[in-house]
């Protein structure tokens, strides 16, 4: 399939990466090794993403659930992100890739947070896509956080109750300034959100596909891509 044959390019995609544990299972191999492939897959639809001319693509890598996983996991994970971390910046910096990592950082050691800040920080005048990678993240712990600081701003003055909008809270998202995503991919086959981008997905495509995330290729996006394409989006109205 080729990217000359796409009837239209989402502006924004979110992705949420399911199936390494069971890509683990069924080669036989620990799950620590799954993770190690589908950060390399990562690694590749960044590339690919840019390329074909998607502007914001926003991945699901760690939620604030994902802490309930066995510790030996956890920490595998952690040693991958560090490891991920420096790798992708060679990947943003080659491909002219800013780099936001959203979600409750101050869970993770100073170090690892020190190495997103500093990648963020390098990349943030790199303007032919975007790349979010939302790591410790949970949307009602996004909203949450986002309510608590209005209400704080209404207790204060700083802020009236009639000053509340939808795009107020937008603009309190860990994603503010970014558009919402046209276009929610979920590999390996699962039906639900998982708790990702609750706010913004009010009006997303979603598309699922079978394919666990280490055996997501640039082909697997181009088809996903391809099927937005023949959606009709409505946004809520009706076609006269």
């Amino acid at each position: 399939m080729e990217e000359q044959g796409l009837q239209r390019i989402p502006e924004s995609v979110a992705i949420i990466l399911d199936g390494n544990g069971r890509w683990a299972e069924r080669h036989g191999v620990p799950k620590s090794l799954g993770h190690a492939e589908g950060c390399k897959t990562l690694e590749q639809i960044v590339y690919d993403a840019a390329d074909i001319g998607i502007k914001v693509l926003t991945v699901y890598g760690f939620s604030t659930e994902n802490w309930k996983r066995d510790q030996l996991e956890v920490g595998a994970l952690m040693t991958l992100f560090r490891y991920y971390v420096k790798r992708l910046y060679k990947v943003a910096m080659e491909k002219n890739v800013r780099v936001r990592i959203i979600g409750d950082k101050s869970r993770f050691a100073e170090d690892l947070v020190e190495d997103m800040e500093k990648i963020e920080e390098a990349t943030k005048d790199n303007d032919r896509m975007t790349f979010v990678a939302a790591l410790n993240y949970g949307a009602r712990d996004e909203i949450a956080r986002a309510v608590r600081g209005i209400s704080m701003d209404v207790a204060s003055g700083r802020l009236s109750v009639s000053d509340i909008s939808e795009s107020l809270i937008s603009e309190r998202l860990d994603t503010a300034g970014l558009p919402d995503p046209d276009l929610l991919i979920r590999t390996s086959g699962e039906m639900r959100l998982s708790n990702y981008l609750l706010w913004q997905l009010a009006y997303t495509e979603i598309y699922v596909t079978d394919t666990l995330w280490p055996d997501f290729h640039k082909e697997e996006l181009l088809r996903a891509v391809e099927e937005y394409g023949k959606r009709d989006r409505r946004f809520g109205g009706r076609k006269k």
